[in-house]
């Protein structure tokens, strides 16, 4: 299948030829599928049929590689003394 990508983004043209796989064929094979697409980058058509009916992209440059650990680094404040107990009483130890 040929297929025509404008990305306006950067004003330039693209043609991709993707791969197309049968949905019984993508079902049997979906880990392996999903790592050549990460991997190349190419898109994946599935069809059912002869039929498109999804279509696998590897994500965009800006979210690969995030980690969910440490993404929350740099956003927290500390205020005062983390170590010394507090003057006030609590209502549990009351």
């Amino acid at each position: 299948m040929l297929t025509i990508v404008i990305d306006h983004g950067r004003c330039a043209l693209y043609i991709l030829f993707m791969k197309e796989i049968s949905i019984s064929s993508f079902k049997a094979t979906c880990l392996e599928q999903l790592r050549n697409v990460a991997r190349t980058g190419e898109p994946l058509t599935v069809t059912r049929r002869g039929e498109p009916i999804a279509q696998v992209v590897p994500l965009p440059p800006s979210l690969r590689g995030r980690a969910w650990l440490g993404s929350g680094r740099s956003t927290g404040r500390i205020h005062g003394d983390l170590v010394e107990p507090l003057d006030a009483e609590w209502e549990a130890l009351a």
